[in-house]
């Protein structure tokens, strides 16, 4: 999948990880939405149905990964890179695994994101 028309939409409560996440995917060339609103979020996967989530495990008030499961039956296709600071804690294993949605560490480094968003999107 080429980077230049692959759409990968961030959803993340806080502001600044969103623009961080954003530079970092758009100088890989990926074109990038971003919002930390669930209202929002619905209105981009309708208007141009992502290729990729990356979100947040918790956005604001809501679990992120009842979010994901929510705006993924909107967009079945759409491919999720949940961001967690404790990927390994049980509970969060248990949220993701059956959906299929990736585990990605925070805080991280940005050639370790730019990876797994290029091996989450590879995948078939």
């Amino acid at each position: 999948m080429s980077a230049n028309c692959t759409t990968i939409l961030v959803f993340h409560s806080a502001p600044v990880v969103r623009r961080v996440l954003r530079e970092i995917l758009e100088h890989e060339g990926y074109v990038v939405r971003a919002t930390g609103d669930l209202g929002i979020a619905v209105d981009m996967v309708h208007e141009t149905p992502p290729d990729l989530m990356l979100i947040d495990v918790y956005v604001g008030d809501i679990n992120g990964h009842d979010a994901a499961v929510y705006l993924c039956e909107k967009c079945p296709s759409m491919k999720v890179l949940m961001i967690a600071g404790v990927p390994a804690d049980a509970r969060v294993e248990l949220r993701t695994t059956g959906e299929g949605f990736a585990v990605f560490p925070e805080p991280f480094a940005p050639a370790a994101l730019t990876a797994s968003v290029k091996e989450l999107l590879e995948k078939k």
